[in-house]
């Protein structure tokens, strides 16, 4: 008999959408007690982080983040942590010396680590292709829920944004991953592990029933109240904005 759906199990410690809970649950499945990960971009390691639950159970993992300044917060977190963080200040590309399997390679990670987190609000689905040294058993990653299933887009700057669940189903049934859940983000489980975790069958066959349609909709209302708040800011350059300016200068004096 299936077990509950995963999305059943959302919570959020430090995660955004309930991946904290859903990861719990899926290590209790997995009977992964303990283990290591990946997470990256990371910001400070611990705000919305998909894996800061699992380093406070005494995991290790490599955060890897390349804004500066938030790089810095990331090392003063990994103070706290000691060996079981490295901290990489870098942004992941998809060759040459910044691509993951280089970045890795200069850790302690193993070859099939458990947890990986790609959250970069762009080439997520190009990162993951370009991955192919690694083989992590767990895989989460971002996608634009904003495109319902059936529809193919992958991140083109100036074009569209993110990658579209479609996409990501297709990339992950390509490197030998099944899709578990969809929170907002895409998890995925390794096909070799999937039988022990109790998933309905038809929705492993369909994954397009795991879509998170109450996540679309929170998003779609989301980028039409922004699209609102932007048409009613005059133009940049109109006499309002400039009238504008000039009374902002002059109490500044």
């Amino acid at each position: 008999m299936p077990e509950a759906p995963l999305i059943s199990y959302s919570r959020n410690v430090h995660s955004q959408c309930g991946e904290d809970g859903i990861l719990a649950e899926l290590r209790r499945r997995l009977r992964l007690n303990s283990g290591s990960f990946v997470e990256f971009g990371a910001w400070d390691g611990k705000h919305l982080s998909n894996t800061y639950a699992l380093l406070a159970d005494g995991w290790k993992g490599v955060y890897i983040e390349g804004d500066e300044t938030r790089f810095a917060d990331l090392l003063k977190m990994k103070e706290a942590h000691g060996d079981s963080v490295v901290a990489v200040c870098a942004y992941v590309g998809v060759c040459g010396p910044d691509s993951l399997d280089e970045l890795l390679s200069k850790t302690f990670i193993p070859l099939e680590f458990d947890v990986l987190s790609i959250d970069i609000d762009s080439y997520d689905f190009q990162v993951w292709f370009s991955l192919t040294n690694y083989s992590p058993k767990i895989v989460i990653i971002e996608g634009n829920s904003q495109v319902l299933p059936g529809i193919w887009q992958v991140h083109q700057p100036g074009i569209c944004q993110g990658s579209s669940f479609t996409a990501l189903v297709a990339l992950g049934e390509h490197k030998g991953y099944k899709l578990v859940c969809h929170t907002g983000n895409l998890i995925f489980v390794r096909k070799n592990l999937v039988d022990s975790l109790g998933i309905d069958s038809a929705s492993l066959i369909f994954p397009e029933t795991l879509f998170n349609y109450q996540k679309h909709f929170e998003e779609m209302a989301y980028a039409q109240q922004m699209l609102a708040d932007e048409a009613q800011r005059p133009p940049r350059d109109s006499p309002l904005r400039r009238l504008y300016r000039r009374i902002k200068t002059q109490l500044k004096r």
